[in-house]
């Protein structure tokens, strides 16, 4: 699972761009008990999902014309202009260039070879998010590619990440790649690879999930809040409980009650 010691190659930042900042408010705050704080003016609107006083993830006011609802990852680069051009040596593409935030940190934003969009963040005063794995904040990501042995090259070339497999617990005799960072054992894993075509519902994307103590109450209240569930919760052995879920905007995540 996740952790905060960000180490190159790890997820250290999730945003949420959304349509209507005040609805995601209420929607995540009725769902996970998060509250929301503003960077201030000059941050244009962006500010910061906070559970218990600590930063779970960041979030933005995106209008429809600029795209869908959605959550973005990010993972730590030491060199954010080094790693552009690694992107765009290995077939991906920079959809914004390297930039400064403030004393913050550089970040980029980038797609994949098969679109799929990430971004990376070089840290300066703000190290990353200040919680993970913990109750209602981020504890697993999944890239969904309709590719995966194309996709596991594209990553390992730009971040070095290793990898690691196992058969799934259900007994179907297929197999879930993992993935974990440079320089790591396979224990720090914090994502795995799985094929697009197991979830028709959408296309290639990466699906954060968010622990929780209780999936089938989790994903009860999503409906109820205006979200939809996706996928009912079903139960994988030695694993957990899980579901996939969308807010009342559209933007796709996934909850996971550790077993």
């Amino acid at each position: 699972m996740l952790t905060t010691r960000y180490v190159a190659g790890s997820p250290n930042w999730l945003d949420l761009g959304t349509p209507d900042i005040e609805a995601a408010q209420q929607f995540y705050g009725g769902l996970f008990g998060w509250t929301f704080r503003s960077a201030g003016p000059e941050a244009g609107g962006y500010g910061m999902f906070q559970l218990d006083g600590r930063t779970a993830a960041g979030a933005m006011t995106v209008p429809p014309e600029q795209g869908p609802s959605a959550w973005n990852v990010y993972f730590q680069s030491p060199d954010a202009d080094a790693t552009a051009e690694a992107v765009r040596r290995h077939g991906g593409t920079v959809v914004f260039e390297p930039m400064d935030v403030f004393d913050l940190g550089r970040m980029a934003v980038f797609a994949d070879p098969a679109g799929v969009a990430f971004g990376i963040w070089q840290p300066g005063e703000n190290k990353g998010l200040d919680v993970a794995a913990a109750t209602g904040s981020l504890c697993w990501l999944e890239l969904h590619t309709s590719d995966q042995e194309a996709a596991l090259a594209f990553y390992t070339e730009v971040f070095g990440w290793g990898v690691s497999s196992m058969p799934y617990p259900d007994g179907s005799g297929g197999v879930y790649t993992m993935v974990h960072p440079a320089g790591e054992s396979p224990e720090a894993m914090f994502g795995g690879v799985v094929p697009a075509e197991d979830d028709p519902m959408s296309s290639a994307h990466w699906l954060p999930y968010f622990a929780v103590d209780d999936c089938d109450a989790t994903a009860a209240r999503t409906a109820t809040l205006g979200g939809t569930v996706r996928m009912p919760p079903v139960d994988l052995k030695d694993v957990g409980r899980f579901a996939a879920l969308a807010d009342p905007a559209g933007a796709r995540f996934a909850v996971l009650q550790g077993a």
